[in-house]
């Protein structure tokens, strides 16, 4: 956005549709008594279109104001707080289009109702400022929203990926090896892989990949990474080529964000490497034969990981795709922990919900989840499997969770691979209503822990939970504004 011309367009055009509103002067009488078209002035008050010094002065004289006052970026105490966004970096940051909306559509709110929009957005500007919101947790809270919006399921990436495959020979019944995938990076894109990069640079070690671009651009990958995640990263870097995708981060781990439009293109790229990884019409015949089995197995879910030869993350979050699509399973969430051994502390680093905010989530600031939760009781069987030495094999949990004083009941799955990292666990969530019970027939084998869940702890009314790691703070202040407000009641009778 060249943002000082746009904010001449903009403002310009809020002059003067907020001064038609307020005369009462339609847009048919303005055109006739200015001799400009209806369309034409519609453009200008949308802020699309700049017109001529001489149309400018024709408008301010039916408007009864002064030429310099329509052109100035001074706007009246009325519009003032708006006419501060509109010159502030936010609307540009903000990814508008991918939602269907555009800057002309809120135009059309400020001008008829300036106060009250201006008044909402400096709210929301102060939440994020009391809570220490970076615009780039604008930018990922914005990437889920669009990916909820289309249940995380993209056909045009689909198809690129299946156009791929067919140009470059790989068979759907495969999963195409790193060997494979590196060697068209070379071939085809004149991209050489390599380790010395990153081995060279301390501060880097920490990345699992760097692309480095220029004359003969190289990927760097990190001489620790697994197989299965040097095949993701670069088939991570082929969607990058293939989707032609600009602007792109350099790392595979997020060192700064530039722009949505980055985030989104970083999104694409991973989406593509998880439907080149893990093909759909073949994954979801396999997940129909795990889902028809009549008891849990699993062992099933294991092979299809080494079937595959990918990892939990990416496995399970390409059945947040195929599942909402093909399954009709909608109502899901997914969730990556981190566990800090030396402070006994979980983070969630990577969720995502469709069709609804599901618990948990990552909105609780310095509280502590609850720790019933399978994602959260596999680190305990991890940690067993390390001080037995036994890191090779994958862990599998899946458990029932009832939200205590809740309906809502949710099937988790969780996995983690020792061998990728020790602090690490991936779960899915689905919905238990009639819809999974059809789908999945192991539902209701009693070899599946049933467990009442809470939120965080804080909130949780279970005082006699053993796995409570604090008390319930916000739940019992939650408590006494209710019985103050009772009191409060009775007192009035």
């Amino acid at each position: 956005m060249r943002l000082q011309e746009d904010v001449i367009r903009l403002i310009l055009g809020l002059k003067i549709k907020q001064l038609r509103t307020e005369k009462n002067i339609s847009l048919t009488d303005l055109a006739t008594s200015t001799g400009i078209s209806v369309s034409y002035l519609n453009e200008i008050e949308k802020g699309k279109k700049h017109p001529k010094p001489s149309k400018i002065a024709v408008i301010a004289d039916e408007l009864g104001v002064t030429y310099d006052y329509l052109v100035s970026l001074q706007l009246s105490k009325r519009l003032q707080p708006v006419g501060e966004l509109l010159q502030s970096n936010i609307l540009s940051e903000l990814p508008l289009e991918h939602f269907g909306l555009d800057v002309s559509r809120l135009l059309d709110l400020f001008a008829t109702a300036p106060a009250k929009l201006s008044a909402f957005v400096n709210t929301l500007l102060e939440i994020s400022r009391a809570f220490d919101l970076r615009v780039e947790q604008f930018y990922f809270s914005a990437l889920r929203s669009y990916q909820e919006l289309h249940d995380n399921y993209f056909e045009d990436l689909e198809l690129e990926v299946e156009r791929f495959m067919e140009v470059q020979g790989i068979s759907a019944e495969t999963t195409p090896t790193f060997e494979q995938l590196a060697g068209i990076l070379q071939e085809s894109f004149n991209i050489k892989i390599e380790t010395e990069t990153i081995q060279s640079h301390a501060e880097l070690i920490s990345l699992r990949s760097v692309f480095i671009p220029g004359a003969t651009p190289s990927l760097s990958l990190n001489p620790n990474l697994t197989a299965q995640q040097r095949a993701f990263a670069v088939a991570r870097e082929l969607g990058f080529q293939v989707l032609q995708l600009q602007p792109r981060p350099y790392t595979s781990t997020w060192v700064r964000v530039g722009s949505f439009e980055e985030v989104l293109n970083n999104f694409k790229a991973s989406y593509f490497a998880g439907a080149l990884l893990l093909n759909r019409d073949r994954l979801v015949q396999d997940l129909q034969t795990f889902f028809a089995q009549p008891t849990w197995q699993p062992a099933m879910l294991v092979q299809l990981m080494e079937g595959y030869r990918t990892s939990p993350e990416t496995l399970l979050h390409r059945l947040t795709s195929l599942l909402p699509r093909f399954f009709s399973i909608k109502q899901l969430f997914f969730l990556r922990f981190h566990h800090d051994a030396a402070l006994n502390s979980f983070s969630l680093t990577k969720e995502l919900h469709l069709s609804g905010l599901h618990n948990p989530h990552a909105s609780f600031l310095n509280e502590h989840y609850c720790r019933r939760w399978i994602s959260l009781t596999l680190f305990e069987e991890m940690e067993e499997h390390k001080r037995a030495g036994n890191l090779e094999q994958p862990l599998v949990g899946i458990q029932r969770s009832s939200y205590i004083n809740s309906t809502n009941e949710y099937l988790v799955l969780a996995l983690a691979q020792p061998t990728e990292s020790l602090t690490g666990t991936i779960s899915i969530g689905m919905l238990l209503n009639e819809n999974l019970r059809r789908k999945v027939r192991f539902l209701d084998d009693p070899a599946i822990v049933h467990r009442y869940v809470n939120e965080t702890c804080e909130r949780c009314p279970a005082l006699d939970c053993l796995e409570r790691a604090a008390a319930p703070v916000v739940l019992e202040k939650q408590l006494w504004q209710e019985k103050v407000m009772q009191t409060l009641e009775g007192l009035k009778g």
